[in-house]
C-alpha cells in the first residue's frame, strides 16, 4: 500500500506499475473506474516543486479524489512537531500522504505511524516516482529497456542515481554511474546493492560508449546550492554534442528537470533532445497515477 522506495520494490512491481502507467495515460479523460473516489488525499512538501506537485494534484483528481497541499509553513512540522505525530493526526482524518522532504526516515516513519498508504515524491536518498516516469519513458522511445545500455552521468551519490541502481538491479539492464570519483557511490552501498549489472567510472566519454540512453541530472542537488567546490568537479561531465558523439545510434537523453543549461546540458542538447524530456516530464502524471489506483492494502501488487 505504500511506494516508500525502489530499493523496497521488485521487478514484479515495476514492471505492473509501468503497464499499468501505459494504460492510465492510453485512457486518460476515459477510466473506467475512480479508485480515489470519496478519498481526501494529503501532498506534504518541505521542499519546492514543479512537476511533482502538479502532476500529483491532478493525478489524484482523475481518479476520483480530492487533494489537500500542505507545506511546512501549513502545518506543525514546520514548528518542530515530530513526523509520528503528525503521522498518527492525519492518519486519521485523510486516506493517504505524498511527501516530498529531506529525510527518507521521515517517510518510512509516516508511513508506519499512519497506516495509510504512503507515496515518497522525493527524499535525499531516492526518487522512485521519478525512475518510474523514466523507465515509462525509454519504453515508448526504446520499446523497453531490455538489452539496452542506460547511463547516469553527474552525482553518483544522489537520490536519482540511487534509484537508477536499484532500478537496475531488479530489472535487469546494463547501468553505468559516471560521476567524478569524489561523487561515486560508497562502497558500502555497493555492497548492498550487489548488483554485476551496475558499473561505475569516472570516464564519461567511456561510459557513454554505445550507450542508448543517456540520464543526467542538476550537479547539485536540493539543499546543496552554492557548494561551488562541489560544482567545479564536474566540468568534464557535461552531455553536449561531443559526448553524446559516442552513443549508440537512436540514443535519448533524458533529464529529470529543472535544467540548468550549458551545465549539467548544454541549450544546443536540450532542445535537440526536448520532444524525449517533456514527454518524460509529461509521463510524472502517467506513471504517478498508476501508483495512486494500486493504494488498495489488498492489491495483489503487494502480495
Amino acid at each position: 500500500m505504500n511506494l516508500l522506495s525502489i530499493e523496497e520494490s521488485s521487478a514484479q512491481q515495476l514492471e505492473l506499475l509501468i503497464d499499468l502507467a501505459v494504460e492510465m495515460k492510453a485512457t486518460r479523460g476515459a477510466h473506467k473506474t475512480q479508485p480515489l473516489a470519496g478519498q481526501t488525499w494529503a501532498i506534504i512538501f518541505t521542499k519546492a516543486s514543479t512537476r511533482t506537485r502538479v502532476s500529483f494534484e491532478v493525478g489524484i483528481r482523475e481518479l476520483g479524489g480530492n487533494v489537500m497541499f500542505l507545506s511546512k509553513n501549513d502545518i506543525q512540522l514546520g514548528r518542530g512537531e515530530p513526523i509520528k505525530d503528525t503521522a498518527r493526526v492525519l492518519g486519521r482524518m485523510v486516506h493517504g500522504a505524498v511527501i516530498r522532504t529531506f529525510a527518507q526516515q521521515d517517510v518510512v516513519d509516516f508511513a508506519h505511524f499512519s497506516g495509510i498508504p504512503t507515496i515518497n515524491a522525493l527524499t535525499d536518498d531516492e526518487h522512485p516516482c521519478q525512475i518510474l516516469a523514466d523507465l515509462l519513458t525509454i519504453r515508448e522511445k526504446c520499446g523497453g529497456w531490455r538489452g539496452k545500455k542506460i547511463v547516469f552521468i553527474g552525482d553518483g551519490d544522489n537520490n536519482m542515481s540511487r534509484s537508477w541502481m536499484w532500478a537496475a538491479k531488479y530489472l535487469g539492464f546494463e547501468l553505468v554511474i559516471a560521476a567524478p570519483a569524489a561523487c561515486l557511490p560508497p562502497e558500502d552501498f555497493m555492497t548492498r546493492l550487489n548488483a554485476p549489472n551496475v558499473s561505475l567510472t569516472s570516464n564519461p566519454a567511456e561510459a557513454v560508449k554505445d550507450a542508448d540512453v543517456i540520464n543526467t541530472d542538476v550537479w547539485l542537488s536540493m539543499g546543496q546550492e552554492g557548494q561551488a567546490e562541489k560544482e567545479a568537479l564536474f566540468g568534464d561531465y557535461q552531455v553536449n554534442a561531443e559526448l553524446l558523439s559516442h552513443c549508440a545510434p537512436g540514443h535519448i537523453v533524458l533529464h529529470c528537470l529543472p535544467a540548468y543549461r550549458e551545465k549539467e546540458i548544454t541549450e544546443e542538447i536540450l532542445e535537440l533532445h526536448a520532444d524525449t524530456i517533456f514527454q518524460q516530464a509529461e509521463n510524472r502524471l502517467h506513471a504517478q497515477k498508476a501508483v495512486l489506483a494500486r493504494t488498495d492494502p489488498y492489491d495483489s501488487l503487494r502480495s
